[in-house]
């Protein structure tokens, strides 16, 4: 077997940000979501990918290959996005799920080494509700308390079956032992959303950042997911003349574990045509 391909760049704050390489062609960015990380998160769909393209998988500090940081706040987060991006050296395409659809979305608005865009479950802040939010601050809850037993496994399910998980996803991830492994890191969530308190910074509903954005668009969301995430991806087609909507039937949130063939489908079929050289 031959020795694992990696990347790695330093961040202007002097932290190391390393992903995983897998397959040949056009380089993809993959930025993972707020539970797992750049494998965790992504090798179900590297099996329908690599054979078209370089799968870059880099993981969000204090995570994986990637060194720590007590600054996991979302400017922060962006800024580590661009810099591996940049550190490629060439143009390429970016990819986000969740949390890491919206940092991608926000960094290439930033980059001008993106070239085309494709967000999964990226939601758009302005659009959220309170129902919206009372679930996340409740699922936040239980898990600070899971945390402060000792139990991270329990935290990171009892944060996805109180949003945004649906049952379904909660079974398959159980499955595929995702909270188990994905359990350390519970604390870096639990952080992030401590500081996005405070962020006052560029998102992706903001006109300078809509505005800023005029590469090719894909906007994902899957047909049995949550409101929110819907009304986000017609949000940015709205907005973008250069964004379509595209829905993955049968997925919630979590379709990067329950549906990986459609999702990896959709997106090897936006950046086959949409990718072009800058």
């Amino acid at each position: 077997m031959g020795k694992e391909r990696t990347h790695h760049v330093t961040t202007t704050d002097d932290v190391t940000i390393g992903g995983t390489i897998h397959g040949q062609g056009p380089p993809l960015v993959f930025v993972h979501g707020n539970l797992g990380d750049g494998d965790l998160d992504w090798q179900a769909l590297l099996p329908h990918l690599t054979d078209r393209f370089t799968c870059h998988l880099p993981n969000s500090r204090g995570r994986g290959l990637s060194g720590d940081h007590p600054d996991h706040s979302f400017g922060r987060l962006v800024d580590d996005v661009i810099a591996y991006v940049e550190s490629l050296g060439e143009p390429t395409g970016l990819v986000g799920w969740s949390v890491g659809a919206s940092l991608a979305f926000t960094a290439t608005a930033q980059s001008d080494a993106v070239t085309a865009i494709a967000p999964f479950e990226l939601g758009v802040q302005s659009l959220i509700d309170e129902q919206e939010r009372a679930a996340i601050g409740a699922a936040l809850a239980r898990a600070g308390e899971l945390v402060a037993d000792g139990d991270l496994t329990g935290a990171m399910r009892a944060f996805a079956a109180g949003w945004p998980f649906n049952d379904e996803e909660i079974a398959v991830a159980d499955e595929a032992g995702y909270f188990e492994a994905a359990g350390r890191y519970v604390a870096n969530l639990l952080t992030f959303f401590q500081q996005a308190r405070g962020y006052q910074g560029p998102s992706p509903g903001d006109p300078a950042v809509l505005d800023a954005i005029s590469v090719p668009v894909l906007a994902l969301h899957g047909s049995e997911t949550r409101p929110w995430f819907i009304a986000s991806a017609r949000y940015l087609a709205d907005h973008l003349p250069s964004a379509t909507v595209h829905e993955i039937p049968g997925a919630g949130h979590a379709a990067p574990l329950t549906h990986p063939t459609a999702l990896a489908e959709a997106i090897a079929g936006f950046f086959s045509t949409a990718q072009q050289p800058i």
